[in-house]
Formats: structure tokens, C-alpha cells, sequence
């Protein structure tokens, strides 16, 4: 079947401008607003050449967020993708954000990214079953006297919540050097081993096994 087409300089414009600048009218058309002297013959070939959706996939977030990320956020990623603390038990869910120290600011929990009460913070929501916003603890209910890590042992007293010296799983490890962990074990030869953010300044992960006699205190879950 043959095709006829007669062409208009104002649909040559048409095709310079970007797909999202449409220029389709909402009125219907009609045989009366066509003018006399085009005629258009679709083949029944082209009719049936439907698009087929088989090949077309949606974009991943990952590729969204590949997109839309800084230089410092992809380097960021790339360090913690290989440093391998995925692999190790880091859940964690804002390993990518820039620390305070890089000109990073809060996570959703109210303490600066990739620091160890942070990092804690997020393991006692996790634990609570509290895994995204709203969360159950954030500085503002956690340690409303301070959140450096320092302070902690003060706000759980002034909570009236449980301290000790004996570890326990969930429990977090308080140092006097302004320092907190996780306690993910007790281990029967008098160590646990803990898991923590930014143990020596590195604002990474990192899990140890230590002395339990060499943690300050014990500081056990809030009630839940």
C-alpha cells in the first residue's frame, strides 16, 4: 500500500522540539480543522508493529540514586561496598551519608550520620522492631541530656532505666571515653564482642572482642 505524505512546514518545527514539549491540542480534532491538501495512508503493517514491553525495564533505585548522587556520595559507596561490613552484619541503613566531619548532618534518628550513637541508636530501634520513621527512640526521648556518647550512662539514670556490669546480647557498652557500642555476643571466656561506628574516628564499621571488665558499664535496653 503506498504512503502519501505532504509535507507542512509547521510539523518540520514540531520535530525540533524536545519530547516533553508537546504540542498536542486537548480540542478534538475534527475532518473541518484538517486542512485541504494533506492526506496521510498508514500501511496496515505499521498499524499492527505494537511496541513490545518485553524489552523495556524500569529504572532501578539504584540507578536513580546513581544518578542524583554527589561525587563525595559515590565515593563514599564505593568505600563501603568494598570494605565488606554488608557481608560482616552492618545494617545500618545510612552508611552512604557524609559524616559530620565531611559536611554531613543528621540521620532521621537526630544524631550525626556514621557516628557510634547513631549507629546504637539505630540497633536499639531495630531490636524495638522499629525500623523506619516514625522511630520509636531518637534523641529527643533516647538522651534528651545530651546526646555525645559521654552522656549516655546520665540519661539512662535519669530515665531510671537498667545498668550493670554484666553484659548482655543488645545491651550497649558504655566507655568512659566517649565511646558506645553494640554488644552483639558474650562469649563464655569472659570477652564479648561488640559492634560499633566510628571507633578511632573512622566513622566505618567495625566489630571487636574485648575484655567485658574493659567496658565502664552496661547500658540495657529501654523498656519496650
Amino acid at each position: 500500500m503506498a504512503i502519501t505524505v505532504f509535507f507542512v512546514p509547521g510539523l518540520v518545527a514540531t520535530a525540533a522540539l524536545p519530547a516533553y514539549a508537546s504540542t498536542f491540542s486537548t480540542e478534538a480534532a475534527t475532518s473541518a480543522s484538517i486542512p485541504a491538501g494533506q492526506s496521510l495512508i498508514v500501511s496496515a503493517a505499521a498499524q499492527a508493529d505494537n511496541l513490545s514491553r518485553d524489552s523495556v525495564s524500569a529504572t532501578s533505585d539504584a540507578e536513580m540514586w546513581a544518578r542524583s548522587a554527589t561525587p563525595l556520595r559515590r565515593q563514599l559507596a564505593a568505600a563501603y561496598d568494598a570494605s565488606g561490613a554488608r557481608e560482616l552484619g552492618d545494617d545500618y541503613p545510612w552508611p552512604y551519608e557524609a559524616a559530620d566531619v565531611e559536611g554531613g548532618g543528621l540521620s532521621p534518628l537526630g544524631y550525626f550520620n556514621r557516628e557510634c550513637v547513631d549507629f546504637v541508636a539505630w540497633r536499639l530501634n531495630r531490636d524495638a522492631g522499629s525500623t523506619s520513621a516514625p522511630f520509636k527512640y531518637t534523641w529527643s526521648n533516647l538522651t534528651p541530656n545530651g546526646g555525645d556518647a559521654s552522656q549516655w550512662y546520665g540519661n539512662w539514670r535519669s530515665h531510671g532505666w537498667a545498668t550493670g556490669t554484666e553484659p548482655e546480647v543488645g545491651s550497649v557498652a558504655w566507655f568512659n571515653g566517649n565511646h558506645v557500642a553494640y554488644v552483639k555476643s558474650v562469649n563464655g571466656d569472659g570477652t564479648v564482642t561488640i559492634e560499633e561506628y566510628n571507633h578511632g574516628s573512622t566513622h566505618v564499621y567495625g566489630q571487636r572482642t574485648i575484655a567485658a571488665s574493659s567496658v565502664a558499664r552496661f547500658l540495657y535496653a529501654p523498656p519496650r
